[in-house]
């Protein structure tokens, strides 16, 4: 039995509504911005190594363009996309120690449907300039260039341009100077285990050493007893929370004498040290005087904290030169998208993840 030619109709009619409906429907989510879980900007310590990494759908067979853009520093580089489109790019250790302290924005370029950036960096002149039409559209780097947030939203308006099909995702995050700090015991009987600890803006898995010396200890002849009594060794950084990770180290004041024992501790690999002290006395005086001795209270008494700042400029064709200035502290959009409706068969061609990650060495 034949069907209906208006039932027919009907179906052709919708199936072809279905097929405009697909191919112009926007892309409103073709690019997702997830820097950490909690959605809080990050801060690493200088020295400390970054991870960048994310999904970037269509596999670009040109990769992906990164551009780091900070306080007198400024990197273009590709990385390519694995088989699985994941990516990752690591900004080593050796290039944030020479990172002055502040704010950081990192853009992730796709080339998308061309398969070709239509906005680029000409390292000969030191500018951005469009593909497409051959013009420069700003200083990047050298004299008269843009920095920080003047740089990355003039770049963000260039590949978000209309006549563009690049896209794009963005993620900032901080540099600061490495700290240490010391939680003090304060007053210890003679005998005691306690555990020494603090907090640290290092990365976990980062090494520190514990140095503990009795303040009365000096040097003497070989034949007359220097009475010196202390405990050292190297401790790892572990995971804390609230921008502060944690380091630990057990000390037996078991062959300690009484006295006052200066602590100081410091970063293996970066610069950066704390030092605090503690008073070791007779377990007898503790009950004989009827005065509390606490174990091991922590209290942050007789604490400095020192980080020296490394401000050097990378030696690189992307370092910004002769600029100075404090740098704002400017917040990224959460979420980045093509300004006018995009087919869903481009909408395969977009970054789908974007992740900042702070590793340990």
């Amino acid at each position: 039995m034949n069907a209906h030619p208006l039932t027919g109709n009907v179906c052709r009619l919708a199936c072809l509504l279905l097929l405009v409906c697909a191919l112009y429907m926007p892309c409103a989510a073709a690019i997702t911005l997830s820097p950490g879980s909690t959605g809080s900007i990050a801060t690493i310590a200088q020295g400390d190594p970054v991870t960048i990494s994310g999904i970037a759908t269509g596999h670009p067979q040109v990769g992906l363009q990164i551009w780091f853009i900070g306080y007198n520093f400024a990197r273009v580089t590709t990385v390519q996309v694995n088989n699985d489109d994941t990516y990752v790019y690591d900004l080593k250790g050796t290039d944030t120690a020479n990172l002055a302290p502040g704010q950081y924005f990192v853009l992730v370029q796709h080339p998308m449907m061309n398969g070709q950036f239509d906005i680029v960096y000409d390292a000969s002149s030191g500018t951005v300039k469009n593909v497409q039409t051959g013009k420069t559209i700003y200083q990047f780097t050298g004299s008269g260039s843009l920095q920080s947030t003047d740089s990355i939203t003039a770049l963000m308006s260039a590949i978000g341009s209309q006549n563009i099909d690049d896209t794009f995702a963005t993620v900032t995050f901080f540099v600061s100077q490495p700290t240490v700090g010391i939680n003090s015991p304060g007053t210890v009987p003679q005998g005691t285990v306690f555990i020494l600890n603090g907090t640290t803006s290092l990365a976990a898995g980062d090494n520190l050493m514990v140095d503990i010396t009795s303040s009365s200890f000096s040097p003497t002849s070989k034949s007359t007893f220097s009475g010196f009594s202390g405990a050292g060794g190297m401790v790892t950084v572990q995971p804390g929370s609230a921008g502060q990770n944690i380091w630990s180290f057990t000390v037996d004041t078991s062959a300690f004498s009484p006295d006052e024992y200066l602590v100081t501790v410091s970063a293996v690999t970066q610069s950066a040290t704390a030092s605090g002290k503690f008073t070791v006395v007779p377990a007898s005086s503790c009950s004989s005087s009827g005065e509390a001795c606490p174990i091991p209270g922590l209290s942050s008494a007789n604490i400095t904290t020192t980080g020296t700042a490394a401000v050097g400029m990378e030696n690189s064709t992307a370092a910004v030169a002769g600029t100075t200035g404090t740098l704002p502290t400017t917040a990224l959009p959460a979420t980045t998208t093509q300004s006018a409706p995009v087919p869903v068969v481009v909408c395969l061609g977009g970054i789908a993840a974007f992740l900042l990650i702070r590793k340990s060495t």
